[in-house]
């Protein structure tokens, strides 16, 4: 084995990995399944099983070339194949002090939780063949480009913007994403006069605390070393996620006098996501301060989203994930600076400069994501249909679709 390769290293990005899959599996799992009404639990939890083993071997086949594989004269925009099923990723290969093996399924689990986060924009009304097709396609048309444009060498990583987890690649696309779906496909029978509470929250609070202890490895494995970058990054994700809680928390109770379950995994998640791409630039304070904008900001868009919008994001994607990854991209380009704790701006750039180009990052993903996604529904649409019937939709897509219950009657 190369010197390159450091074993402390690698065993912490291989801990990362199991806790990046952790979160969505069961967490994300049981997060969503929670959040929806008893007759469609077993939909979400086949969905999200399904979609991370599709997604695994999209990944193999071709998605991990495309991403981090050398584009040749496309380099810019997109990789190319000569990683396809994942050539010369053999024992020996590395990238920087861990095998290239471990790298490449490190990145997989992000691959697999980024459209597993989009099915809560469509959740208890779409088929699940449209599922899985939708899944592969956006993989392959959004993800992959966006991811090599801002982690493999494209052109956003060119420009210098600073997304240290995934505050572009991951949230602003799903949250881009969701919304669209959630536009295209409609709003559930009986939205939004019919109550739709969720029908556990016990199983939500468990995902919830399975992704707050699995997004440390999201986080701090995206150091890809066990070094002081990756403690900072554990630290600053803790304080993020805590201050959202607080901040969503604190306006329900002035709001209704009493605080809720929901809201505060919710803002957990808020907090979470807005810290993500800041996590490993940004200091202690910093996380505090992105965290409790995070979950003021978040709780107000999901009113509005719903209530005014009347949007139907069925578990809140795009007000929580998609505006939490907007807010922490831009805040990253003020509070990387050292004059805030930060890690620092790159040498000669301003924060004004760096800013403009965390915008113009969120900008081109949220373009280039709804097009995309838009473009795909429209296919899937008119080839293997998008939504169950009015009956199955009623009757509940755990019998509809699969025949089973989730609970005895």
């Amino acid at each position: 084995m190369p010197t390159t390769i450091n074993a402390g290293d690698t065993a912490w990005l291989i801990t990362a990995t199991a806790l990046v899959l952790f979160m969505t599996l069961p967490g994300l799992a049981l997060f969503y399944a929670g959040l929806v009404r008893a007759k469609n639990v077993l939909s979400i939890l086949i969905q999200c099983f399904a979609i991370a083993c599709v997604v695994s071997l999209v990944w193999w086949a071709v998605g991990y070339s495309l991403a981090f594989g050398d584009g040749g004269a496309l380099q810019g925009l997109i990789g190319g194949l000569d990683k396809a099923f994942l050539g010369g990723v053999g024992r020996e290969a590395a990238v920087g002090s861990v095998p290239e093996s471990v790298f490449c399924m490190f990145q997989m689990t992000f691959a697999i939780i980024t459209p597993a986060l989009v099915i809560g924009g469509f959740a208890e009304r779409v088929r699940f063949s449209a599922v899985l097709w939708f899944s592969v396609l956006w993989l392959l048309l959004v993800y992959v480009p966006i991811a090599h444009w801002v982690w493999g060498g494209g052109w956003l990583a060119a420009r210098g913007a600073l997304d240290f987890a995934g505050g572009i690649v991951v949230h602003t696309n799903a949250g881009t994403a969701a919304i669209v779906c959630a536009l295209v496909i409609g709003q559930r029978r009986g939205f939004p006069t019919v109550a739709m509470p969720p029908h556990s929250l016990p199983f939500t609070v468990c995902g919830a605390g399975m992704l707050w202890v699995g997004w440390f490895g999201f986080n701090a494995g995206s150091a890809l070393a066990a070094n002081a970058g990756a403690g900072m990054a554990l630290l600053t994700t803790h304080l993020g996620a805590s201050a959202g809680v607080l901040m969503w928390m604190l306006i329900e109770w002035a709001r209704y006098g009493k605080p809720s379950l929901l809201g505060v995994v919710t803002g957990m998640v808020a907090g979470l996501g807005t810290i993500t791409p800041a996590s490993g630039f940004v200091g202690p304070g910093g996380a505090v301060l992105i965290g409790l904008v995070a979950g003021g900001v978040c709780y107000f868009a999901t009113q509005y989203l719903k209530r005014v919008l009347q949007v139907d994001d069925s578990l809140d994607v795009s007000p929580v994930h998609g505006v939490g990854g907007v807010l922490g991209t831009v805040l990253t380009g003020v509070l990387a600076a050292a004059a805030f704790g930060g890690v620092g701006l790159a040498e000669g750039r301003t924060m004004g400069a760096q800013v403009g180009t965390q915008v113009l990052g969120v900008l081109a993903t949220i373009v280039w994501c709804g097009a995309a996604t838009w473009l795909i529904l429209q296919l899937l649409a008119r080839t293997v249909g998008l939504r169950v019937s009015g009956e199955q939709e009623t009757e509940g897509l755990d019998l509809a679709a699969h025949g089973e219950r989730g609970y005895s009657q």
